[in-house]
Order: C-alpha cells, then sequence, then structure tokens
C-alpha cells in the first residue's frame, strides 16, 4: 500500500477542498513542498473550475458573508484581516483571489480558502491641476493569463471644481494598474476619448458602482447611453490585462429596431463561465440575456434567455447572471440587490433561493476555492525547493505513499 502512484493521490487530492488539502499539507515537509508546487495548485484550481467544484458566493452589504455554492443555505461571516467593523468592499474575484477595499489608500488582495493577506502599497492619486479633485474612482480586477500576473486597474475621474457652477464637470481621468508579480503600479498612458462617457451618477447607483466584469482576460464596463447626447449609444468599454490596452467591443445586433434599442435601452454587462454576456432592460420588467461565445466577434452574440419580471412583485431594476447550475439547465441570477433566484432554461420560471439569515440587500460574487498564493516569488521558491530535494533526497512516490496513508489522512472519493 506503499506503493501507491504519485498520480492518483495528485487525482485524489485536486477532488479535495482546499482545507483538506491544507491537512494534507502539514503532513510532512516532502508533502508540503508537493501542495505548494505550481503545478499542483494550477492542477487543483483546473480540476475546480472544470467540475464547478468549490464554489462559494460572497454577499456583499455592510458586512461580508460567504454562502457554498451547492447548498446556498446559510450564509457566514467572512472574517478577514481588513474588517475594519463594516463597509469594507470586495471589487472583484479571480482563480480564488478577491480584492479588499476600505478606501483608496486601504487595499489588499486576499485568498478567503487559505486566509492569507497581502496589503497594497498605497499609490497617490495625480491630480492635474489645482482646481481639480478626485471623482468616482473605477476598479478593475482579474489575471493576466499570459504572465500569469493577477491585476488591479483603478480608473480616478477628476472634476474641475469651478465655484459658479452648482455641479462639477469632468477633467479627464487617471488610470493606474497594479502588478502582484512587482507589486507595484503603473500609469496608463494614451487614455481614449471615450472614457469621458463611462461615469453616469444614477447609473452607477443603480448597477455596479464601476467594478469592471472579467471575461476572456479582459475587464468591461459600459459606458451608458445619455439623454442628452441623442447620437451617443451604449457602448461596452474594455480593457486588456495582457496589452494594458482599452478597447471598444461590438454590441449585440438586437435586429430590426437595432438602433432604438442600442439608444433607449439600459445595459449591463456580466459574465457566465468566463464568456461576456450582456444584459439589456426594458420597460423594467424584461431583461435580455445575450453572451458572446466567441470573445471579441460580434456574430458570436446570442440570446440565452429573457426574463420577465412578474407583474405582482416590484419592477424589474438589476438583474445579474452569477453561474450555471451543475446540471447546466439552470442559471442562477441576483435581482435588484436583494435577491438570488433560479432561472429554468426549459421551463422558462423564476425560483427563489431561499437565505437562511445574512444581509438584507447585497451583492453577490462568485468565488472558486483556491491555493493560488499571494506572493508569486514564494511560490516559484517552493517549486524549486520541491525540484531540489526530489534531486538530493531521491524523492519517489513511495515517500509521499507513506506520509499518505501512515497518518491516517481521510479524503472523500
Amino acid at each position: 500500500m506503499s506503493k501507491i502512484p504519485l498520480d492518483i493521490i495528485t487525482d485524489i487530492l485536486c477532488k479535495q477542498p482546499v482545507k483538506s488539502v491544507l491537512r494534507f499539507r502539514a503532513i510532512s515537509k516532502t508533502c508540503c513542498s508537493f501542495v505548494d508546487g505550481q503545478d499542483f495548485i494550477k492542477m487543483h484550481l483546473n480540476h475546480s473550475l472544470q467540475t464547478k467544484s468549490n464554489l462559494s458566493l460572497i454577499l456583499k452589504g455592510l458586512h461580508l458573508y460567504t454562502m457554498e455554492f451547492d447548498t446556498l443555505d446559510t450564509p457566514l461571516d467572512l472574517n478577514h484581516p481588513l474588517n475594519i467593523g463594516g463597509g469594507t468592499e470586495v471589487i472583484g474575484s479571480s482563480n480564488g483571489l478577491i480584492v479588499l477595499r476600505n478606501s483608496e489608500q486601504d487595499l489588499a488582495l486576499y485568498n478567503p480558502s487559505t486566509r492569507k493577506l497581502k496589503r497594497l502599497p498605497v499609490s497617490e492619486i495625480g491630480l492635474p491641476s489645482d482646481s481639480c479633485s478626485p471623482g468616482y474612482v473605477f476598479y478593475g480586477f482579474g489575471q493576466d493569463p499570459i504572465k500569469d500576473d493577477y491585476k488591479l486597474l483603478r480608473m480616478v475621474q477628476f472634476k474641475e471644481n469651478d465655484p459658479d457652477e452648482i455641479v462639477s464637470s469632468s477633467f479627464g481621468y487617471e488610470v493606474k494598474v497594479y502588478s502582484l508579480k512587482t507589486n507595484s503600479w503603473r500609469k496608463i498612458s494614451n487614455l481614449p476619448r471615450y472614457l469621458r462617457y463611462l461615469f453616469q451618477f444614477f447609473y452607477h447607483l443603480m448597477f455596479r458602482r464601476g467594478y469592471g466584469v472579467l471575461a476572456s482576460g479582459s475587464l468591461h464596463w459600459v459606458a451608458p447611453r445619455r439623454q442628452e447626447l441623442v447620437d451617443v449609444p451604449n457602448l461596452i468599454v474594455a480593457f486588456d490585462l495582457v496589452k494594458e490596452e482599452f478597447r471598444e467591443l461590438s454590441l449585440p445586433g438586437y435586429g430590426d429596431e437595432s438602433d432604438n434599442i442600442n439608444k433607449n435601452f439600459q445595459l449591463d454587462v456580466g459574465v457566465l463561465e468566463g464568456s461576456l454576456c450582456v444584459v439589456c432592460y426594458r420597460d423594467q420588467v424584461y431583461a435580455d440575456v445575450w453572451m458572446m461565445k466567441e470573445y471579441g466577434v460580434k456574430e458570436s452574440w446570442t440570446k440565452l434567455f429573457t426574463v420577465k419580471w412578474p407583474g405582482t412583485m416590484n419592477c424589474l431594476a438589476f438583474l445579474r447572471p452569477l453561474a450555471y447550475s451543475k446540471e447546466g439547465d439552470k442559471v442562477l441570477v441576483e435581482v435588484n440587490g436583494e435577491k438570488l433566484l433560479w432561472y429554468d432554461l426549459e421551463k422558462k420560471r423564476l425560483r427563489s433561493v431561499r437565505i437562511n439569515g445574512g444581509p438584507d440587500s447585497f451583492g453577490a460574487e462568485m468565488c472558486v476555492g483556491s491555493l493560488v498564493p499571494l506572493n508569486d516569488g514564494d511560490s516559484e521558491i517552493h517549486g524549486m525547493k520541491q525540484r531540489e530535494k526530489e534531486e538530493k533526497k531521491k524523492i519517489t512516490n513511495k515517500k509521499i505513499g507513506v506520509d499518505f496513508l501512515s497518518k491516517g489522512f481521510k479524503l472523500v472519493l
């Protein structure tokens, strides 16, 4: 029994939640080095994403809660080191890492599964002139898949303070990107002119408060249509995390009434299983959910479903698709920042999710349990140490197998 092949042990461990894998890590130095290796961390993450396992839902209200996706039953407090008693925001989630924000000077990356936290260095906002002040701040977080880096984008809108005007006017943006690999911020230059249309107070108050949606290695926002600018339609703004450049994305072709819909319907962006989605709101009763099945290709936009809000309930102000069910026949949606519902794709019906406890109003964020470290260098060092130990001590599958069995380690197979 001591000769269990390493690939079998790896297969078993990949199916376990992070908490169980961390127990295996504590068995011996050999097991610790194995679990901390980049190869295993990626295999465990890929297995979770492919099988829709180790998923949780973060409920974002005055306080933060976490709830297992498989049960959607009882939320638990998301205890984290950045807690100041309430008001901490979750900006986004990528491969098990989330960004916590108390203020522009108090930001951190956090892995809720390993409970590791990394505070971000403060990057001061550079005002373009003395007559300006910081306005609305946009954020977005995600992975650069080419460099295997995690990046946080911050866009600060400037306002020009004119004592003769009741409302301050927009005065451009400052855009910076934080890189986990370098642990530093970098300013982005040559900003496109359409960023000036990104902020609209009531739109961002109702929808997603300026947090970008991660899909296909890019962050996305909607520059909403403006009543005063008849010729300016809704616009999807994307920021490529690899090239660190902005671009525009084409909207779905809505049919014969394309122009009318584009100018008179409110839009929002979302994501389902890594694919970009657009939600089109009509008359506060209907919400059409579209998916871009091949990123960047306009012709790949496909309408997934239309939700009709029951007339007996409050108006449909906000709907966000979160995830498919494991069977793929339902979609979990967040509605009006206060309800979770399953939408049955075949029966075209909504069914409420009963939650025991938790906040009365919330935003929801999907998160996968992972072992992704917050210090990229540490992970590389662990991998080097693992290879050195394998060469110097001639570590074999037998050694890990003995550790695996001798400690009576119990796993769910």
